[in-house]
């Protein structure tokens, strides 16, 4: 066997391979797939965070809410506080309810309708973010000149 001949048969061997071009354009594009999937999970972790935040402003609205609900609230005031930081997960958070008159019952016994509208706001990374809760309840009023601030049903 010549030199020639064992040259040709040992870059004949050698094609078989991969090339390191072939072997850096691989990598490439392995690098680009692994660089957009660990976006989409950093996208997907900050998602599941936000909403994991809503739900517990939701249940703190809710709370709240139902704390309004119980308490003698006067038309036209504004009422206001702040979250302890421990039933907040350590969120900056508050909440602010203003009573407006709905309308005068037709439940009878002068029974009028106040509207609470509650908001309940927190702070992540500097976003203000909010949730707004409404609902009506029946009063009956203290002094009979109050109805009159009522819209007839």
């Amino acid at each position: 066997m010549s030199i020639r001949q064992s040259l040709r048969t040992a870059r004949r061997k050698g094609q078989a391979g991969f090339t390191l071009l072939e072997a850096m354009v691989a990598t490439t594009i392995m690098a680009i797939a692994v660089v957009g999937l660990l976006s989409n999970i950093s996208t997907s972790l900050n998602t599941a965070s936000r909403l994991a935040d809503y739900d517990q402003a939701a249940m703190l609205a809710k709370r709240q809410m139902e704390h309004l609900q119980s308490m003698p609230l006067q038309v036209g005031q504004v009422y206001s506080g702040t979250f302890p930081r421990t039933a907040t997960d350590d969120l900056e958070g508050g909440w602010a309810a203003r009573v407006e008159p709905f309308e005068a019952s037709l439940m009878g016994a002068g029974a009028v309708l106040d509207r609470i509208v509650l908001e309940v706001w927190w702070s992540r990374n500097g976003q203000r973010r909010t949730v707004l809760l409404e609902t009506v309840r029946a009063v009956i009023p203290t002094s009979p000149d109050v109805g009159s601030r009522y819209p007839n049903g």
